[in-house]
């Protein structure tokens, strides 16, 4: 990837998030850092401080709403750079806790293989809808502290 390229991802990653923070106000108070994106994966960073539970680790919910955001972001930023303009969620998930988390840490996602976008998009222009279907991990540093199986659906907008 050429510097330029990867200078327009940031870019969009940049205008994205301050998007986001104007439709999802909860997002305001989670300590969110700039996102890392390429394109084909995305890194959600947050700081620990505004996520802390009563044990001092990292409060479940915080993970889960992150985790399930990244997805959600990656998959509506992929559709935008195919033109699309759609509605995007979370059909279902399966959370699995693997660590605690004590310091400041991230959600971390990548598209699926090129066959399953090919197959996604079909459904996109032949049905108006498809789903994607993403692993999301929250990471403190190389530490997997929680994985998220999630099923995204997009529905364009008419």
């Amino acid at each position: 990837m050429s510097d330029q390229q990867q200078s327009d991802y940031q870019q969009t990653a940049g205008q994205f998030l301050d998007w986001l923070k104007g439709e999802i106000p909860l997002i305001n108070h989670m300590g969110f850092g700039d996102l890392v994106y390429d394109g084909r994966s995305l890194q959600m960073p947050a700081a620990l401080a505004p996520n802390v539970n009563d044990k001092g680790t990292g409060f479940g919910g915080s993970l889960a709403t992150l985790a399930t955001l990244c997805g959600w972001a990656m998959v509506t930023l992929y559709l935008r750079e195919q033109g699309r303009d759609c509605d995007v969620m979370i059909r279902d998930s399966q959370l699995q806790y693997l660590a605690p988390v004590t310091g400041d840490f991230s959600a971390v996602t990548a598209l699926p293989d090129d066959a399953e976008l090919t197959t996604f998009m079909s459904y996109m222009d032949n049905k108006g809808r498809g789903r994607l279907n993403l692993e999301v991990e929250v990471r403190q540093g190389d530490v997997v502290a929680m994985k998220l199986s999630g099923a995204y659906t997009a529905i364009e907008r008419q």
